[in-house]
């Protein structure tokens, strides 16, 4: 891996995205979520991962990405782990917040979010191998069931036989998808929304326990690329912010109408807070992982650049979907 310096890229990129007017924020919205701060606060944390260590880090965004500042990790190694692409935290009753996570290995799965600073394969409580480079991994809450995006071209749905138990997950369907890069449930909308290529699709959820199924709606949004990300606006819970290979856009969910926010190529992640401030990662094209940087670019902040890194998402660390 070829390491380098990424300062001027980091400083480069965040002000070309500064440049395009995203309008005045909109009211702060609540952001509740154990292990997660307890509002959206100027010093907020988010979780990233870093390819080249191959592990999750949750990181102030204050402060220097290093290892001495490290709020939280998770390491599970690599085989089907390799090269992780995605993850997030979610709510449950009986663990309260879990994390998910995706490799592009061909794994896919969750650990409990433990007190532990340091966690690693051992806090795994299901996992598995859709296989065809997963990028993204959701919880449909509930009826427990989860969803993996493979950018090969389908979704796996995942449900169990126990809601309050992991290990009793299985798959129950595949869905074929070009493209599927990113998955996100609303709860509001009680709806699964999908990035995938040149187009973001919603998707109902009927059934519970191993009968739980997904079909796709009439809703559907065309875009000019292939979908990389899709996230709740935590400013308007009536909108998605998804990025594509040409940009980043919001997409209204009753309208369903798009309109562009910035048109930088290869956003791979795009968070936007309810203050207003967004931070992203974008593949810059240097060195062995093309797709990745060392630099979590912020909109109102200092960028965060970790020598040697190789970031692919950063997303708010917190359960809450707005």
């Amino acid at each position: 891996m070829n390491q380098h310096s990424t300062n001027g890229r980091g400083v480069h990129r965040r002000s070309v995205l500064r440049a395009v007017a995203l309008g005045a924020p909109l009211a702060a919205a609540g952001a509740f979520g154990v292990h997660a701060a307890s509002a959206d606060t100027p010093n907020f944390k988010i979780m990233v991962t870093e390819q080249v260590t191959n592990k999750v880090f949750v990181f102030d965004k204050s402060k220097s990405f290093s290892n001495a500042n490290a709020y939280k990790t998770w390491s599970p190694g690599v085989g089907g782990w390799y090269n992780l692409s995605d993850c997030r935290i979610r709510d449950t009753a009986q663990f309260g917040a879990i994390g998910l996570a995706a490799g592009s290995g061909g794994k896919v799965g969750i650990w409990n979010i433990t007190t532990e600073k340091d966690q690693e394969l051992n806090d795994v409580l299901w996992s598995a191998s859709p296989g065809g480079n997963p990028h993204a991994l959701e919880r449909i809450p509930n009826v427990g069931a989860f969803v993996s995006a493979s950018s090969s071209g389908f979704l796996t749905v995942y449900a169990p036989t126990k809601v309050s138990d992991p290990s009793t997950l299985k798959a129950v369907q595949t869905v074929n998808l070009a493209g599927a890069r990113g998955v996100l449930w609303d709860p509001n909308g009680k709806l699964l929304w999908v990035a995938a290529q040149k187009l973001v699709r919603a998707y109902s959820v009927t059934g519970t326990y191993r009968n739980t199924r997904i079909k796709a709606t009439s809703k559907s949004v065309a875009l000019s690329g292939n979908g990389h990300d899709i996230q709740p606006d935590y400013s308007n819970s009536g909108r998605l912010l998804v990025s594509d290979t040409y940009g980043v856009y919001s997409i209204d969910k009753s309208t369903l109408a798009r309109t562009t926010l910035h048109t930088v190529r290869r956003i791979k992640s795009y968070v936007k807070m309810s203050s207003g401030e967004h931070f992203y990662v974008k593949g810059d094209d240097i060195g062995t992982r093309t797709w990745g940087s060392p630099t979590v670019a912020f909109s109102q902040s200092a960028d965060r650049t970790r020598s040697g890194a190789e970031f692919y998402k950063a997303r708010y660390y917190t359960t809450a979907y707005n």
